[in-house]
């Protein structure tokens, strides 16, 4: 055997390529969480905790000016989602054409149940709220804790549709407005409606 002779390299395996995607979510990408609505996916971190490496989702939400790190194996229990499809997005915008419902319940609970809507994290459940709480020109103004959890619903819903349809923030909420403004006129309820109500809800219509 010729000792000068040189021998031949190992093969090096190609390096996988680093995927874009992370628990099906990537860089950049428009996310709802739901305890604080759209917010963006601006990095991917490792931090150690207790001796484990721990990978998380860095989250800003640039409006309220606050970072979120979530555990990437978290996603899914937390309720992170991607942005509504098209079709959720129109299905919350007819539900806002609807007619009003509100509980014959004391203020505070109905109160809890609309915050827990507006925190579920689902388009078409804050619509509801928007709907509900909604007031125009010609009805009583809307106490000052109701006027908290409208605006509430009302930027939640504002932000998603502004994200999914390329608006500003500003003509996603004149895009919800004339939605609320097509609500049914006062007293225009049909009897079959008022059969399947029952007494447990009532209605709150709207002047057109």
């Amino acid at each position: 055997m010729d000792a000068t002779k040189p021998l031949a390299k190992a093969a090096v395996p190609a390096k996988p390529k680093p995927s874009n995607q992370k628990h099906g979510f990537k860089l950049n990408e428009f996310i709802v969480y739901p305890a604080h609505g759209v917010g963006q996916i601006t990095g991917v971190e490792i931090q150690e905790v207790a001796g484990f490496s721990l990978e998380l989702f860095v989250v800003s939400f640039i409006k309220d000016k606050m970072t979120l790190k979530v555990p990437t194996s978290k996603v899914v229990n937390v309720g992170m989602r991607k942005l509504a499809e098209t079709n959720v997005v129109d299905k919350a915008l007819s539900t806002l054409s609807g007619r009003a419902r509100v509980k014959r319940t004391m203020w505070s609970r109905r109160a809890q149940e609309y915050e827990a809507k507006i925190n579920s994290g689902d388009l078409v459940t804050i619509a509801e709220v928007v709907r509900d709480l909604y007031r125009s020109d010609t009805q009583p103004e809307q106490s000052y804790s109701e006027r908290q959890l409208y605006e509430a619903a009302l930027d939640r819903m504002a932000r998603e549709i502004a994200a999914v349809r390329k608006l500003i923030d500003s003509e996603a909420l004149k895009l919800i407005e004339s939605f609320l403004q097509k609500g049914p006129r006062r007293g225009q309820k049909t009897d079959a409606e008022a059969a399947e109500d029952g007494d447990a809800e009532e209605d709150v219509d709207r002047a057109a």
